[in-house]
């Protein structure tokens, strides 16, 4: 718990920030901006379906990074000692009834978006909306939390990855395609492998108190093997666009980020250090988004 005078010298609007993460908010993004760019190559884009796509899915990342702030602080996983970034719930920066309130406007003003992104695209829509908000919430609280029992990677990837890029493209297009689903897994790879970071770093805090993330389960040896693998499962997408004929060769244009992707892996093999390894939580993060863009603009071009 952080000192009153240290509280007080944190603005209120600064704490809200801090709890929202604006870090992580490229894993939102990036299934969205490969669903537009999937429905321009398509000649499916609509302007007001892909803008609320993107502030529903920002909205629902905030509500899960406020959530999941309050859950592990009431389940007692934010200990001290943790490696990560000061947590608001944990340091007494938001009280819980406030914390509490935010999450309950941030997922009500998600709603409201996918009220109409619902009238768009119809019951397929209605079905990911929910289950989104309940992932959301049950990814750390609930009787069952889903990252506790090691099901947290496999949410995110069916949430920001397939969920995310087929729902973006579907209340455009109203219709999916093979080569949406195969660019949807990218993203997904790319998108745990923010959460593969972020489980690697706290392993061991995570361990102390009975937090069963996959990489407590499988070590931290075989966690950062699979950071490799779906690192590799990312850019081997845009080879399999290029060969099956689905794009021109402008879809590579991902393997330009093929150097900050090793950086990311040399870090993650060279350290456990809190510090080095939050920067590659935020560098997977960027890598997410740059990927993605580029991605975007070949298959635009």
């Amino acid at each position: 718990m952080v000192s009153m005078t240290a509280q007080a010298e944190i603005p209120r609007w600064r704490a809200w920030l801090m709890a929202s993460r604006p870090k992580t908010l490229p894993a939102a993004m990036s299934p969205v901006v490969m669903g537009i760019a999937l429905a321009i190559g398509d000649q499916a884009f609509a302007l007001l379906p892909a803008g609320a796509a993107l502030i529903s899915a920002l909205l629902l990342q905030i509500g899960t990074n406020l959530a999941n702030d309050y859950f592990d602080y009431v389940k007692g996983s934010d200990i001290e000692g943790r490696k990560g970034p000061q947590r608001v719930a944990q340091s007494g920066l938001i009280p819980l009834h406030e914390l509490r309130a935010g999450i309950a406007i941030t997922f009500s003003l998600a709603m409201l978006v996918g009220l109409y992104l619902v009238a768009v695209g119809g019951w397929p829509i209605l079905i990911i909306g929910i289950t989104s908000i309940v992932a959301a919430l049950a990814y750390t609280g609930g009787p069952f939390p889903l990252g506790y029992h090691g099901l947290g990677d496999l949410f995110v990837f069916l949430y920001f990855g397939l969920a995310g890029v087929c729902g973006t493209f579907y209340v455009q297009a109203q219709a999916l395609t093979v080569q949406v689903v195969v660019a949807a897994i990218a993203i997904g790879a790319l998108t745990v492998a923010i959460l593969v970071v972020n489980n690697l770093r706290d392993i061991e805090t995570d361990r102390k108190t009975g937090k069963r993330t996959l990489a407590v389960m499988m070590g931290a040896r075989k966690t950062r093997l699979e950071y490799v693998l779906l690192l590799a499962v990312a850019y081997a997408t845009p080879v399999i666009f290029w060969l099956a004929n689905w794009a021109a060769a402008w879809v590579l244009l991902p393997w330009l980020t093929l150097p900050l992707g090793w950086r990311l892996v040399l870090t993650l093999y060279k350290t456990d250090e809190g510090a080095h390894l939050n920067r590659a939580l935020a560098g997977t993060a960027n890598l997410d988004l740059l990927f993605s863009l580029l991605f975007a603009v070949g298959l635009v071009l």
